[in-house]
Formats: C-alpha cells, structure tokens, sequence
C-alpha cells in the first residue's frame, strides 16, 4: 500500500527544512501523489538522456529534468512515461513540456510538467546527468527527497517519515 501524506502537512511538520518549488506545474500522469529520491538530467529540447535514464530500473526514485521551461518541444510522452512505469520509477517532473497527454493520464506514474506540446524534440544526447538542478526557487540535487502532490512539490535532503 502506497505512504499517504500531503505536501501541505509536510509543510506544516517541517517548516523551513523543506524547501518548496513555486513553479505552477500540471498534473498528467494517473499517480496524483508520489514520492522518492532524486534522479536529475538538465537538457534542452534534447530528451535522449531523459529516455536513457527512465529505461533504467528506477526502484521508486523520481526523475527531474530541466528542460529550462521549454513548451517548444515536448521532453517526455507515453512511450517513454510507459517505460519509467514498467521499471519501478515514482515520478517525473520536467521543466518543460510533454506531449500524449491522453495517453499520459492512463500510465500509473506521478507525471508534472510546464505544458504541453505535440513537437517532439531532438535526440543527440546533449545535456548533463546527476548535477544539481534549479527552477523555482529550489535546487534539486540527486539523492535528496521530492514530494509531490495536487498541491506542490517539496523537497528534503534527507527522507521523511511519513503518518500511518
């Protein structure tokens, strides 16, 4: 059975420890909360990393991407969201866009994004793997904690116990 919590109660436990992403993301995937420790990959336009990463086993971790707010071309769709599902990853929030929206709604994974775009982007494998990463006013570093839920995105250095 998966952990319940809410972002806003974390909040309300741990104050200031937590930080809290203020970029206003969509919900796209069928896992409206979610949660692990962080996998990142900054790239632009360029969603070949994005790819490689999610068709790795994922044990529950959440894959952040900054695309650098990106709508021109989508980083993720449901080939790739259907892959990260099958190999056991929690979530995905991208810094830019998607696209498949409707299929995107059916894979049981957490999915948050800018928006989204039926473009899809190149594939040359330019960007950066497991470095720290920031929009938002947060800095996503790898193997911190990100929570997500309807209401935001908080993120801990280390894991937080949660109720029940």
């Amino acid at each position: 059975m998966p952990e319940v919590f809410a972002t806003a109660d974390l909040i309300d436990a741990h104050g200031d420890a937590l930080a809290s992403c203020e970029t206003q993301f969509r919900q796209y995937g069928a896992r409206s909360a979610f949660h692990g420790p962080i996998a990142t990959v900054k790239c632009h336009e360029d969603n070949a990393l994005v790819k490689e990463q999610l068709n790795q086993p994922g044990e529950g971790w959440v894959l952040v991407v900054d695309g650098g707010g990106s709508l021109r071309t989508a980083l993720m769709g449901d080939l790739i969201a259907k892959a990260a599902q099958e190999n056991g990853w929690a979530g995905v929030v991208i810094n830019g866009a998607v696209r498949d929206v409707a299929e995107l709604a059916k894979v049981d994974l957490g999915i948050k994004a800018l928006g989204s775009n039926p473009r899809k982007s190149a594939k040359t494998g330019a960007g950066v793997l497991d470095a720290p990463v920031a929009f938002g006013n947060v800095v996503f570093t790898p193997e911190a904690w990100l929570y997500s839920d309807d209401d935001g995105i908080v993120v801990s250095e280390e894991k937080l116990d949660l109720p029940g």
